[in-house]
């Protein structure tokens, strides 16, 4: 296949495109190198291997350009984290949202039939949460006064009893609780409006936290990981929010890279296959499938690296919801994919794998 990369000179797309070009298929990267991810106006090095293009998806005129002779997209390009603060709702939606609809028109103009979206698991809000009462519940947003006073753990809406944190399955109510959140779940919508309008194929593939090598660095839109490892290079001790006690699901960006080609090629089976599946789409975790707090990852990056250990400093991110870890069934069952790098030897990978220079300022 011919596959477009959007996104594609950045951490998840530039691995991406690696595994694609090693299974033989035609990659062409398209990335607008936001300051936000790179440090400069210069495309990386690992973009050397593959076709790139400097441009913008939401350049309806340059997609019509690079769009005929593709067989799908792998959409990567967003801006990403929580958003500072309100005011960056603007530039999300418009680069997320707006990007995707310029995207999708593009790829109907051209009669290309298949998209893999980089969804994320911040469109559940919190995980999957079990009182021992009332069942399977959603907590509501923490209290402001809660966190201040170090109560971290949601609580039973009904009862007020404490929950038990489970694995969140795709079938959760979606409830985005950030301006990224938001717009990655109207992503969702406008490419499942696409796949009924057109007939065509999407995945959404609904990351959890993404670490590895090409991490940006020093910029608060970087993951967790990449925010711990900064820190420890500086010679300083990560500082865990909270208790350190929030639980996530780390994978391993080349098992991420792997979940891509694996839809990829659901997609060609797809269109080989008259109503297997094209018009709809179908969202899926990526995840590990093994969870870990955050205290955990900081205490193994800082033992990995040799540096300071962690710092618990309490408060929490307006945005930041408590546990959220992925079911990695369905991934499993219709994609065949299980992450095949574990939590112990990811991080003590990460911690020598090179991460990007600080981001221009």
């Amino acid at each position: 296949m011919r596959v477009l990369i959007t996104g594609g000179a950045g951490f998840i797309g530039s691995h991406i495109a690696d595994r694609l070009a090693a299974d033989g298929h035609s990659v062409v990267l398209l990335d607008a190198l936001l300051p936000q991810a790179h440090r400069d106006s210069e495309p990386p090095p690992w973009t050397s291997e593959h076709e790139f293009v400097a441009g913008d998806v939401r350049d309806g005129e340059l997609l019509a350009r690079l769009l005929p002779g593709v067989d799908a997209v792998c959409h990567q390009a967003a801006l990403v984290g929580h958003g500072l603060d309100p005011a960056d709702a603007p530039a999300y939606a418009t680069h997320n949202d707006y990007g995707t609809a310029v995207l999708l028109a593009a790829m109907h103009a051209a009669a290309v039939p298949a998209l893999v979206l980089a969804g994320s698991m911040v469109v559940y809000g919190e995980g999957r949460y079990d009182c021992a009462q009332h069942g399977t519940v959603r907590p509501g947003v923490r209290l402001p006064a809660d966190i201040a006073a170090g109560c971290y753990e949601p609580r039973c809406p009904r009862c007020r009893r404490s929950l038990s944190p489970g694995l969140v399955g795709e079938d959760a109510a979606p409830d985005p609780r950030s301006t990224y959140a938001a717009t990655k779940l109207a992503q969702e919508h406008l490419a499942a409006a696409w796949a009924r309008q057109t007939g065509g194929s999407v995945w959404s593939l609904r990351y959890h936290n993404v670490y590895g090598a090409r991490m940006p660095r020093d910029t608060p839109y970087a993951g967790v990981a990449s925010l711990f490892r900064s820190a420890l290079e500086r010679g300083e001790p990560p500082r865990v929010l909270e208790d350190g006690a929030q639980r996530r699901d780390f994978v391993h960006v080349t098992d991420v890279a792997v979940a891509n080609a694996r839809a990829l090629a659901a997609c060609a089976a797809e269109s080989d296959t008259a109503g297997s599946g094209a018009g709809r789409l179908e969202a899926v975790n990526v995840c590990s499938g093994e969870p870990h707090t955050v205290g955990e990852l900081a205490a193994a990056l800082a033992a990995a690296l040799g540096g300071p250990a962690p710092v618990v400093v309490g408060g929490a991110r307006p945005a930041d919801v408590r546990h959220v870890t992925g079911d990695p069934a369905k991934a499993r069952r219709l994609l065949g994919f299980t992450a095949a790098v574990g939590f112990a030897a990811g991080v003590r990978r990460f911690a020598a794998e090179p991460i990007r220079e600080p981001v221009a300022p």
